[in-house]
């Protein structure tokens, strides 16, 4: 390849890659698909970003570790799997075997599919009343490093299980009336 051919090659990608950010700078922000759990999830993100962040400058800039924001750090995480799970969960984006539905006629596919739904409601609205159980159970219990009640946290992951349950109740319902589901029908949730 010449030098001209090249450059023009690399011009002509660059004013390709220029254009593209000026046409998203006129694009609107569509929010409308996330919910409350997304949002939830973002804020715990963000602080468990700035928890990381302090523990790294003291740690290893300072090199007097803070030992408070590790544990902190953890505890974030744990509303952001659970509550995170619910949003999994109302955009049916948990990981499903639907290989078996393939062979199955319509019907029956159907029936196992419902079948499914129904236990997804069960085992999560089982899982949020234990974590009730746990954090009644440790209702005093403080953190390691800081004198914070630990149950807090657990109720936080309760909440992801109770939010889990509602979803899975409203895709129940959402799957019934519509007569299939990610597992039966997978393309419609492309």
């Amino acid at each position: 390849m010449s030098s001209t051919t090249h450059h023009t090659h690399t011009t002509s990608s660059a004013q390709e890659i220029v254009a593209s950010f000026a046409e998203a700078d006129h694009q609107q922000a569509d929010l409308s698909g996330y919910s409350i759990e997304d949002w939830i999830c973002l804020f715990f993100f963000w602080v468990m970003t700035a928890l990381v962040c302090i523990q790294f400058f003291t740690r290893y800039i300072l090199n007097d570790s803070v030992a408070w924001t590790e544990e902190l750090a953890v505890y974030c995480l744990m509303p952001i799997v659970f509550i995170g799970s619910a949003a999994c969960v109302r955009r049916s984006r948990h990981i499903q075997v639907n290989f078996i539905y393939r062979y199955l006629p319509p019907p029956a596919g159907r029936a196992l599919a419902t079948l499914v739904d129904l236990l997804c409601v069960l085992f999560f609205g089982y899982a949020a009343w234990l974590f009730a159980r746990y954090a009644l159970a440790i209702h005093d219990e403080p953190m390691t490093t800081i004198d914070w009640n630990k149950s807090h946290i657990y109720w936080l992951c309760f909440t992801g299980m109770f939010m889990m349950t509602i979803r899975a109740v409203q895709n129940t319902i959402q799957h019934w009336r519509q007569g299939y589901s990610a597992l039966d029908r997978p393309q419609a949730y492309d």
